[in-house]
């Protein structure tokens, strides 16, 4: 892989090419994503091999693209701000998701699901570089890659997959690699072909995940434009609006209520979550989010 002034990716970086390749899908229009991938690849890279000189001239060049990408982007905030930006990532990450599982759902298997479930795992990957996964990510993702696999071999033996999470049986190992779909030929509106070496044959089950509760139900369901869907072929996904905890009304805080510096950098990422969910629209996460601060700060408990 030799894309954007880099050098041929040394074969010991095999396991990091996908998330260059989707970096260089996202340059335009998600630079924030792209930059967290590059930097999620070059961190991977070190531990992988950061003595090879081939490696370390890989490693240096991806290096400085990802200074000049932090230079250009100084004043973006979802990179100066980690927290802004695993919101920013996170939430590019399930509306993939979203968009993909609501296709499986309808019966719709086509090459621009399986690479939005892919993607989406990739991503959540991605959310590594801010810190420990959710268990609820950790889910997304084993959940996304099985799915990948399993439509794609269906659809490549000539069977029809099964919809949503239930029905198969088996185990799915997370730490085995599965594969990408191939990357989109500029300017055409179609995908091109999924890179059957890249899956393994065996069957990702064993995650039984009740309809709906692994995706986040009020996550935008928009399509990166590469899938070649926009999103005006889809129907908005309908807002259910939580109900607003009544204790939280006319909540005087008191001030025997002291309040830890996690406690104020945890209220902190609440809000900035919020605001994160209402670029995309997503009123309900919004809510949530902005609820959990107020309770954390006027009572110190979540």
């Amino acid at each position: 892989m030799a894309a954007s002034g880099l050098p041929p990716l040394p074969p010991q970086f095999k396991p990091i090419q996908h998330f260059l390749r989707t970096a260089q899908e996202l340059d335009k229009r998600e630079p924030v994503v792209a930059y967290y991938c590059r930097l999620y690849a070059m961190q991977t890279g070190m531990k992988i091999d950061s003595k090879n000189p081939e490696c370390r001239k890989f490693l240096c060049k991806l290096m400085d693209q990802l200074e000049a990408t932090k230079k250009q982007l100084g004043d973006n905030e979802a990179i100066t701000q980690e927290i802004v930006g695993c919101a920013h990532v996170e939430n590019y990450a399930l509306k993939m998701f979203l968009y993909a599982d609501n296709e499986d759902r309808a019966g719709q298997f086509h090459k621009n699901m399986i690479k939005s479930f892919y993607t989406a795992s990739l991503l959540i990957d991605v959310l590594t570089v801010f810190g420990e996964l959710t268990d609820e990510n950790v889910q997304h993702r084993k959940y996304a890659r099985w799915k990948a696999a399993y439509i794609h071999n269906c659809l490549k033996n000539g069977e029809t997959p099964q919809s949503g999470p239930t029905g198969m049986e088996g185990e799915y190992d997370e730490n085995e690699e599965v594969g990408s779909p191939a990357p989109l030929n500029p300017g055409s509106h179609s995908p091109s072909a999924f890179e059957s070496s890249d899956v393994p044959t065996s069957n990702y089950t064993g995650i039984q995940i009740p309809p709906g509760a692994h995706a986040p139900a009020n996550t935008p369901a928009e399509v990166p434009h590469s899938t070649g869907v926009t999103s005006s072929t889809i129907q908005p996904t309908p807002q259910n609006i939580p109900i607003v905890d009544p204790s939280l009304y006319n909540v005087q805080p008191t001030g025997e209520i002291r309040l830890s510096p996690e406690d104020f950098a945890k209220a902190q990422k609440y809000c900035k979550y919020a605001g994160s969910a209402l670029q995309y629209e997503d009123v309900s996460t919004a809510v949530q989010n902005l609820q959990k601060a107020l309770k954390l700060l006027t009572t110190g408990r979540e």
